[in-house]
């Protein structure tokens, strides 16, 4: 059964957290400020992590680094106030796999656990499962079985959102996505910010394109929104 660390000062907020990921048969640990969360990390070994930015003492975002420093692997899903879009994206581009904006429903909250815990246990289970052949596209090569991206001889660190978004570009090029396409296409997502979509897709163009601000690869459809045009070899 995964495990779930929700880091939360906020006592009653933490109970009516824990309460949703229970009933939706999962194990859950919990702390109520960043040193208990890194501490707590380490030895329960989560298998997610729902962080919220504000917390005392050591913030969110420092926590995440922490976190990442030791398992960079551990997916992490960030909880914020509607007010703090500026930590949210930075926490986006700092490579975090979620997050989800304060108030938010249990069913939401919920969907959003089991779809990243879901394409984790995919990743882990990849090895033996035929996944299909490596996309190519000039000097990027996408190994899906694997779950890794090369550009020439240098490997590309990508985020989960970020290996799903780039994979969707590169398997269909030539054709326009809207931000809300990406979102429930790519990631299953009904509702959210599309500010998340511009976010990842600026992060992919820093680690594919030779001069991000004039991408060759992953352009701008204006009044659309985003196209991945192939490159030769």
């Amino acid at each position: 059964m995964p495990t779930v660390l929700v880091v939360d000062d906020d006592a009653v907020l933490r109970e009516v957290l824990v309460g949703y990921l229970r009933r939706a048969g999962l194990e859950v640990v919990e702390a109520d400020d960043g040193i208990d969360a890194v501490a707590l990390a380490r030895s329960a070994s989560p298998d997610l992590v729902l962080l919220d930015l504000t917390l005392p003492g050591l913030d969110g975002l420092e926590v995440f680094r922490r976190l990442r420093s030791d398992r960079g692997d551990l997916p992490v899903m960030m909880l914020t106030a509607r007010g703090e879009e500026s930590d949210r994206v930075l926490g986006l581009e700092l490579g975090a796999d979620d997050y989800l904006a304060k108030p938010f429903s249990a069913r939401e909250l919920v969907l959003r656990v089991h779809s990243i815990l879901r394409r984790t246990e995919n990743l882990r289970s990849a090895p033996r499962a035929a996944t299909g052949e490596a996309l190519v596209d000039g000097d990027l090569v996408i190994d899906r079985r694997r779950h890794e991206v090369r550009r020439g001889d240098r490997p590309l660190a990508l985020t989960v959102r970020e290996f799903d978004l780039l994979e969707h570009f590169v398997s269909r090029p030539g054709t326009a996505f809207s931000r809300t396409e990406l979102m429930r296409t790519v990631w299953g997502w009904e509702h959210g910010d599309e500010s998340t979509v511009t976010v990842h897709v600026r992060r992919l163009r820093e680690k594919v394109e030779d001069d991000p601000s004039a991408p060759r690869r992953l352009c701008t459809v204006w009044g659309v929104g985003y196209r991945w045009d192939r490159q030769e070899a």
